[in-house]
């Protein structure tokens, strides 16, 4: 664990996360995450002295804007 994991309490939810863990908080890979930034199903990460970080509070909003499995008109002929 690194000395920042210490100071803060388990408890409290970060406000920014790197790569591989905004895409453990969807339980999906990291390529798979890059690839729905890319298509812009979740959130372009902010930039902070050249690390990346992916704001938690954009990535729920996003999430929550994916439709829900059988919720979308398919034409059966696709």
């Amino acid at each position: 664990m690194t000395k920042r994991q210490h100071i803060l309490p388990p408890s409290l939810v970060p406000f920014g996360v790197g790569r591989d863990k905004a895409a453990a908080l969807l339980d999906i890979g990291a390529t798979l995450f890059d690839q729905l930034v890319s298509e812009g199903l979740l959130p372009q990460p902010r930039e902070l002295r050249g690390r990346l970080v992916w704001d938690v509070d954009e990535i729920g909003e996003f999430f929550r804007r994916i439709p829900h499995r059988g919720d979308r008109e398919e034409n059966p002929w696709d």
